[in-house]
This record gives structure tokens, C-alpha cells and sequence, in this order.
């Protein structure tokens, strides 16, 4: 949608992959759609994933007993935190949606996104006690996860090997996004690439490019335990 801003945090080492075709498509379409896009490419960014006192630039609190969570916290608030996290704490804030776009590693974000996660969301800029959930500090902004996995769809389905699709979802959007106030939509997920035809992963991409065509129409999930676990 015309005036929109999209950020697509991207996670993945080879730009011709699936998940580079995924992003591309993403960036193509939406620019198309009058969005400004902004892509964070974390390892081409080789972006820091370690939550270190490097983070802050100023002076320690306490420096006799490092707390990162109670020092990232003062030095958002200051002003004092490393400019790799400032950087990425401004496409945030001024995004109206937020792409992540990765790889399942284990049933979560591969580290260097886990990384992004950990150092950017911190409190003060994403939430705060109180100012979670509902209240979280990124409330107004749409967030979703597009993903690609090793297994197939049956194999992440309630009688699969892997159980529901939604199980490992639950950490992710409910327990990261929804936590700091985002509205989460449907997640898009690319089941199995790997294993399918060169022509089953056009589809993927082709289907992930039309349903950005009406992805602003879109309603988010209710992002509450039914959602994932059922009643």
C-alpha cells in the first residue's frame, strides 16, 4: 500500500536460496505497491548476535555485576546504546510492517536473527513493566514470520512426527512479536523445499508474491494460547 513502510529482516547465508528468491519477491511486489522497503540482511550486515557489554557505550550501572537486560535498559534510555542496535531500533520504529524472513533452525530463528531479537527488542524501546502485549511498546505495527523448513507439511501437522506447525510458532510470535505489542498475521510457511521439485518451489515463491498483494486486507491472528494449542 502506497506510503507504507516495510522492513524485512532477512536471515540467510546464500542469495539465491529460497528464502533470497522469497525476500526478492517481497521487495519486488511491495515496492511495486508504492512501499518504501528496507532489507537488514544479517549476514551480509555480519551483524554482532552476541548480548555483550560492548552493547553499551556509555558506563555501567554496576560494573561489578554485569546484568545485560538492567544495562541495555538505562543505556536505551540514555542514548548509550552500540550503533549497530540504534540502527536497526530506527527501521523498527519507523516500519508498518515487519518481514522476517529465515530459515527453521531447530524449531526457532536461526542465531544471527535470534541475536536481533535478543539486542534490539530491549526493554524501554519494545516494552516495558508495564507496556507488554496488548500494551507492548510496538503496538500499531504488523508483524510475520515467512519461513522455510527442512521437513514437509505432514510431518509438522498434530499427528506428524514434528506435532502442529503452531508449537514452535508459540516462542516466536506470541512469546517475542506479541510481547512487544505487534499485531502478528498468518505465518507464511515454505514446507520442505529442499525435498520438492524445482517447479513445486516456483509456487512457493509465486504464492508468497500474491498474497502480498492483499497482505494490508489482511485481519492478524488471535495471538492467544487457542490459537496454538487449541481449546
Amino acid at each position: 500500500m502506497a506510503g507504507k513502510k516495510v522492513l524485512i529482516v532477512y536471515a540467510h547465508q546464500e542469495p539465491r536460496s529460497l528464502n533470497g528468491s522469497l525476500k526478492d519477491v517481497a521487495v519486488a511486489e511491495l515496492s511495486q505497491q508504492g512501499c518504501s522497503v528496507i532489507v537488514s540482511d544479517l549476514y551480509a550486515m555480519n551483524f554482532e548476535p552476541r548480548a555483550t557489554g560492548k552493547d553499551i557505550t556509555g558506563t555501567l550501572s554496576n560494573p561489578g555485576f554485569f546484568n545485560y537486560g538492567v544495562e541495555a535498559h538505562k543505556a536505551y534510555k540514555k542514548q548509550s546504546l552500540s550503533s549497530d542496535i540504534i540502527e536497526e531500533q530506527k527501521k523498527l520504529q519507523e516500519a508498518n510492517l515487519v518481514i522476517f524472513q529465515f530459515p527453521l533452525y531447530w524449531f526457532s530463528v536461526p542465531a544471527v536473527l535470534k541475536g536481533w531479537m535478543d539486542r534490539v527488542l530491549c526493554q524501554g524501546f519494545a516494552f516495558d513493566f508495564p507496556g507488554s502485549y496488548d500494551d507492548g511498546f510496538l503496538k500499531g505495527k504488523l508483524a510475520i514470520l515467512s519461513l522455510t523448513t527442512g521437513g514437509t507439511a505432514s510431518m509438522f501437522s498434530k499427528t506428524g512426527v514434528n506435532g502442529d506447525f503452531r508449537y514452535f510458532l508459540w516462542p516466536l510470535q506470541h512469546g517475542t512479536l506479541h510481547f512487544c505489542g505487534f499485531k502478528v498475521l498468518a505465518p507464511q510457511i515454505s514446507f520442505g523445499p529442499e525435498m520438492a521439485s524445482e517447479e513445486e518451489r516456483k509456487r512457493m515463491v509465486a504464492s508468497w508474491a500474491q498474497r502480498l498483494k492483499t497482505l494490508w486486507e489482511e485481519e492478524p491472528i488471535q495471538c492467544s494460547p487457542p490459537w496454538y494449542f487449541g481449546q
